[in-house]
């Protein structure tokens, strides 16, 4: 009998959407486990593909089967529970395997790349001669089959070290060490002529504890010191070193703060539910209630019955004044994941987690894939964000991800948010989720803000600039005078939101998509927010000629400068995605604020989060609208959830907090509520309109988006799917469309949707798989096809 490994190619198609059996070597056969990535030659010309090996068989040898090439690894990267999630997930997201197991590992490990070969000081002068000759490292795929084999024994016992070499950067950072040989240093005879050789040897023999190459190279030249290798008198090993040691470092450890008795009695009632079958909590406290403290408790008591734990967080709110809470209290027992870190510092993160050396991960959505064992807690922050939701391949959800994770390591899953999901808060009303609550702040002395709406239509003809009343600009001159911060929102950023031609009409629009350009001041550009198409500012209408070029709409960056026009003894921060692109320029404009280097944070919707400044006593939000029209029947909920968080950022210590929210809507349901802030009255006003037109959570959803660069291909196609769906499923099921999208071109493809509503239909899964294969007829290769299972965007 010969063994077969089942290993899934990375070939994302349909064909190929299942395990291909390969024969094992014997001389891969101790290396290789269930997890491993290995090269196998696949397809017509054998070019070899990464795969991952996904399960074992045995077959006679008579049988003719490829063999593996080689094991890309010397521990596998996958375990058997993410193996097992990735089975679960293909069900539900309509994604191939392949790309489900990619997101589980870091990006690094994804990319072409070599092993890199390092003697450890272990390794005799012998072997490193035999091995290596002179070099001090060598690539593995240089050594014959032989001396590969040799090489796999020595880093099996620790005598050879390894790295990767990814697209010409090393996945591993080391530094390199020395050890002194001294049996062989104090015998070696040096003559009297070689003196800088003669003050090395003493040098050593008087230190003789490894050190540094680069320290040694200070005091002696790298001839000397090759001379001294060259002869084994030091051998020289790598040290790893971690790229985000920088992220734990001048963080001082801090005492657990006392709860109060409602934080207290959801601590207590938790962690009574670790290592049972238990339904998910949900955790609705106000802003300012605690939440945080309440994770750290429940965290600590998982540590110390040796468990592990998961905390997400939306990505907008992974700021430095978040993680460090988490680190102050657990310190290296933490693991850090989000997309502000270089592929090298996720890496190292990666590593950590899967060694054992972490115990705690924090981190953004994929941070839920991490290789933890002994889950005891898995805890989403601002659980009703729709970022859990990832938008390109695999669209799996985080929340969905972690009920899986919960149920197989018998965790508890809490979900905890100021404003819930309507669909969390329904399954919490119908004891799908044990429901829990935080009514009031954690600080006694903290107050809930007093919000004020300011009618923009009162205003009209009165205003010296855009973007502010005179009534707000009154407020925030009082926070001037008395030293006290302002937290200002916009949730559009740029100079203006289009450039119009007064004389014809014309609007400067993407040649990709169909969206007006934005007009960019500091960059002098009109950018594409969609494509990153970018052109310089028009000075003449391209349609007419005319010089009647104007700027209409607004964003942060001209609130920005209407602002320091008119408090120009105002110190202003501007935060949104222009400002802080730089690596760390996220955390210096927080941390400027935070040191009150500046009156002013202006910013777009990742002000809104996690902020916790003790100075700040006024929140403006500068126009309440601009999510509220958009054609998404969630506007309304993300609208209500969006103000009631940032006027949480009012009044969070001891001086009394104000907000005033600006709006051409005054009297809009989710304005009024986000002013009361009225979690409660906002789900019953809103579960009743969702009730009325058919929406989740009354109903599920899948959306299916047909793209192709010609447009009557693509209306084509989406009556062709449209037909199949009338076809195979039930009359129960809604369908609507095909339509074009809210906006129907970008990146010169044309897009058209149809939205599936069902609350039972049992044929789903099998049809919306027959879709996918739709993509894979040669008369459709230019047709691009998502299917989104419960779509958090319909833009």
């Amino acid at each position: 009998m010969v063994r077969l490994a089942q290993v899934i190619v990375d070939v994302p198609l349909m064909q190929t959407d299942k395990p291909f059996s390969y024969a094992v070597p014997q001389d891969l056969e101790d290396g290789l486990a269930l997890g491993s990535r290995v090269h196998v030659p696949f397809g017509r010309g054998d070019r070899l593909v990464q795969g991952f090996v996904v399960g074992f068989d045995e077959a006679s040898k008579d049988l003719k089967v490829k063999s593996i090439a080689d094991i890309l690894d010397f521990e596998p990267v996958l375990n058997s529970e993410q193996l097992m999630l990735a089975d679960q997930m293909r069900k539900k997201v309509f994604s191939y395997k392949i790309s489900i197991l990619k997101a589980m590992v870091p990006s690094l490990l994804n990319s072409q790349y070599d092993k890199r070969l390092i003697p450890a000081s272990s390794l005799d002068v012998q072997d490193q001669k035999e091995i290596f000759g002179s070099a001090e490292d060598l690539l593995f795929s240089q050594l014959d089959r032989e001396r590969q084999k040799a090489v796999s024994r020595l880093v099996q016992a620790g005598k050879i070290k390894v790295d990767y070499l990814a697209k010409d950067r090393k996945t591993v950072k080391t530094e390199k060490h020395y050890h002194v040989n001294q049996e062989t240093l104090a015998a070696y005879p040096i003559s009297k002529r070689a003196k800088k050789r003669q003050e090395l040897k003493d040098y050593l023999l008087a230190s003789p504890e490894d050190g540094k190459l680069t320290d040694l190279h200070r005091h002696f030249s790298r001839e000397i010191s090759k001379f001294f290798i060259n002869e084994g008198l030091i051998s020289i090993f790598e040290v790893e070193q971690s790229r985000s040691a920088a992220y734990f470092t001048d963080i001082q450890p801090q005492d657990f703060l006392s709860l109060n008795s409602e934080q207290s009695k959801i601590v207590f009632e938790v962690c009574g539910q670790v290592g049972q079958d238990s339904k998910p909590f949900l955790l609705e406290g106000i802003t300012g209630s605690g939440k945080t403290e309440v994770y750290l408790h429940i965290i600590d008591y998982i540590l110390k019955i040796g468990k592990t734990a998961i905390i997400l967080v939306p990505e907008i709110s992974l700021t430095p004044q978040m993680t460090n809470r988490f680190i102050s209290r657990f310190g290296e027992l933490v693991a850090i994941m989000h997309s502000g870190l270089s592929d090298g510092e996720r890496f190292d993160e990666w590593r950590k987690i899967k060694s054992g050396q972490a115990k705690v991960v924090v981190g953004a959505r994929s941070a839920v894939f991490a290789p933890l064992k002994n889950i005891g807690a898995i805890i989403i922050d601002e659980e009703h964000e729709a970022s859990y939701k990832q938008e390109s391949n695999p669209r799996y959800h985080a929340r969905d991800v972690a009920l899986l994770r919960a149920k197989n390591h018998q965790a508890v899953l809490l979900l905890g948010s100021a404003t819930p999901s309507i669909e969390s808060r329904a399954r919490a009303s119908k004891q799908v989720y044990h429901f829990l609550r935080l009514t009031k702040r954690a600080n006694p002395k903290a107050k809930i803000p007093n919000v004020q709406i300011v009618d923009f239509r009162d205003y009209v003809g009165q205003q010296k600039v855009s973007n502010f009343t005179p009534f707000l600009l009154d407020k925030i001159r009082d926070r001037l005078s008395k030293k006290e911060q302002t937290v200002l929102m916009l949730n559009r950023r740029g100079y203006s939101s289009f450039v119009m031609c007064r004389d014809c009409g014309f609007v400067d629009e993407c040649p990709n998509c169909d969206i007006s350009l934005t007009l960019h001041m500091d960059t002098k550009t009109m950018n594409c927010h969609y494509c990153g198409f970018t052109k310089s500012i028009p000075q003449t209408c391209p349609n007419c000629g005319s010089q009647s070029i104007r700027y209409y709409g607004t964003g942060t960056q001209k609130a920005y400068n209407e602002l320091a026009e008119v408090l120009p003894e105002a110190r202003i921060l501007r935060m949104d995605v222009d400002t802080t692109r730089k690596k760390g320029a996220h955390e210096k404009i927080l941390q400027e604020f935070g040191r009150q280097k500046a009156d002013i944070l202006l910013g777009t919707q990742m002000i809104a989060k996690g902020l916790d400044f003790p100075n700040v006593t006024l929140v403006g939000v500068l126009n309440a609208d601009t999510s509220l029209n958009l054609p998404d029947f969630r506007a309304s909920e993300r609208t209500f959830q969006l103000l009631t968080q940032v006027a949480g950022r009012a009044g969070r210590a001891d001086k009394e907090g104000e907000v005033l929210i600006q709006t051409y809507n005054p009297g809009h349901y989710a304005i009024q509520m986000a002013q009361k802030q009225d979690y409660e009255a906002f789900y019953r006003y809103e579960m009743s309109i969702r009730h009325q037109l058919g929406y989740p959570p009354y109903y599920y959803t899948v959306g299916l988006t047909l793209s192709h660069k010609d447009e009557e291909t693509v209306i084509r196609k989406a009556y062709d799917v449209l037909q199949l769906l009338n076809d195979h499923l039930s009359k129960q099921v809604k369908i609507l469309g095909p339509t074009p999208k809210p906006i129907a071109r970008t990146h010169s493809l044309y897009h058209y949707q149809i939205l599936i509503k069902y609350r039972f239909e049992d044929r789903m899964e099998s049809v919306l798989n027959q879709i996918l294969d739709l993509t894979q007829d040669r008369h459709n290769k230019d047709l691009r096809l998502v299917i989104d299972h419960e779509p958090q965007n319909f833009m």
